[in-house]
């Protein structure tokens, strides 16, 4: 609820066709009463009435008007919602009250959106809790799906089926060591997602961000106080420990290459946004989500399957590759005023509009040419190209960037059309290998 200047408080409740007055019985319980009214912005006092006496507030009484835009939708519920609160003393004036406003506030969904709204309310809400020593609960399994973020584990699942059918196409997959590969990749990235917020959280971007989505605006448990950050950080450490051990285990078993690889991974995922490097900050957080979460990912895996090298994997990984970090891209749009206001200047601080569009439409581009042409140069099966089948849904997310790009919450359809983009065009590229090595 934002504090209004009582002149323009008193404009908006002109266009209001509602009023309701509300004050302290002299039995002690709250009144509210439906009125007509009159609204003087020069002498800054609203007049109401007819009220029977008996339905007055004592003189001089400090009352509340709240004054409302509330059409019902049938089968929705309410249109946006706006309304202005006026405070001040009454006066009896013939049959009605005479109310000279001293204070307003007030909030109109058409220019704060009702998450917005809420996300602005947290640190009140937080204060609140906090004056009577409680603080939010959730079920541990449920504060476990935030905090790690477990829906995003797609961008894992799809480099490692790449890396684990491309080991069976060469007649080198072996599920034990696949299995390790993937918990190891799944401990990482999870991790990493913790990581990211704590690193958010203390440079203050998470704080700045008041239009957080699903998709982007990072978990919010800190932010909410579900989590503490100590617990946050022991969660982090143990998946990053899980995953090195895991790594060095393979790479004791499966080979020593494999340990450079598993390094490469660990490191992309703390410089991403550790400081000193903080590399998203400087724009460069597409290009390392590109490299880890495509042929980082898909070679470890066929490495710890296969036992060996293959630069396979590396060139059928880069169209996955491409789309995960057009992942990162547009689920940073939201978060742009959050990210420049803490300094974090992310290719979507640091382009406009256009540019990003045109960026995206870049990016996507490059991705479905990739798989035709690696295709046609005999680097992946023939099968493969089952994943230009989601090119429409490519088109619907451009379109929706372009319809959408300043309104955070309209964005969301389009958020989760581009990441269903990159899971079933890698889907359809795993598939197709699948439907190579059993022809």
């Amino acid at each position: 609820m934002a504090v209004l200047e009582v002149a323009d408080a008193l404009t908006r409740a002109r266009s209001y066709p509602h009023a309701v007055l509300a004050y302290v019985g002299p039995d002690g319980y709250p009144v509210n009463i439906a009125v007509d009214f009159t609204e003087s912005v020069d002498a800054a006092e609203v007049e109401i009435g007819p009220l029977g006496h008996d339905l007055r507030p004592a003189e001089g009484q400090e009352v509340e008007l709240t004054f409302s835009h509330i059409r019902p939708q049938p089968g929705v519920g309410y249109d946006e919602r706006r309304y202005v609160n006026l405070w001040g003393r009454a006066t009896p004036r013939g049959e009605g009250l005479r109310v000279e406003v001293r204070r307003a506030s007030g909030w109109d969904e058409a220019d704060t959106p009702f998450f917005e709204y809420a996300e602005r309310s947290v640190p009140a809400g937080r204060g609140y809790l906090d004056e009577l020593g409680a603080r939010p609960r959730l079920s541990r399994l449920w504060t476990v799906f935030l905090a790690t973020r477990l829906p995003f584990l797609t961008a894992t699942l799809v480099p490692v089926g790449l890396g684990g059918v491309i080991a069976a196409r060469d007649g080198a997959f072996h599920a034990l060591w696949f299995v390790l590969a993937l918990v190891a990749a799944v401990a990482v990235h999870l991790g990493l997602n913790m990581a990211n917020d704590l690193f958010d959280d203390a440079n203050g971007a998470d704080a700045a961000n008041v239009t957080p989505t699903p998709f982007s605006g990072g978990s919010r448990v800190l932010q909410y106080g579900l989590v503490s950050r100590r617990t946050m950080v022991t969660g982090c450490v143990a998946l990053y420990a899980l995953s090195m051990g895991m790594g060095v285990y393979l790479a004791v078993e499966r080979g020593w290459g494999l340990l450079a690889i598993g390094a490469v991974g660990i490191v992309l995922s703390l410089v991403y946004s550790a400081p000193p490097l903080r590399l998203v900050h400087r724009g460069l957080g597409e290009p390392v989500t590109a490299l880890g979460f495509g042929p980082v990912m898909a070679v470890g895996t066929y490495f710890a399957s296969a036992g060996r090298w293959s630069w396979q994997p590396v060139l059928a990984s880069l169209p996955v590759a491409l789309l995960i970090a057009l992942v990162l891209y547009v689920n940073q749009i939201p978060d742009r005023a959050g990210d420049a206001a803490a300094g974090k200047r992310t290719l979507i601080v640091r382009l406009s509009p256009a540019q990003v569009q045109a960026g995206y439409a870049t990016g996507v581009g490059a991705a479905f040419v990739c798989i035709l042409v690696e295709v046609v140069a005999g680097v992946t099966p023939a099968w493969t190209l089952l994943a230009l089948a989601t090119l429409p849904l490519a088109w619907r997310v451009w379109r929706g960037l372009r319809a959408h790009y300043g309104e955070p919450y309209a964005l969301m359809p389009t958020m989760q059309s581009n990441i269903l983009l990159h899971l079933l065009t890698g889907l359809l590229f795993v598939i197709g290998y699948v439907i190579a090595v059993v022809s």
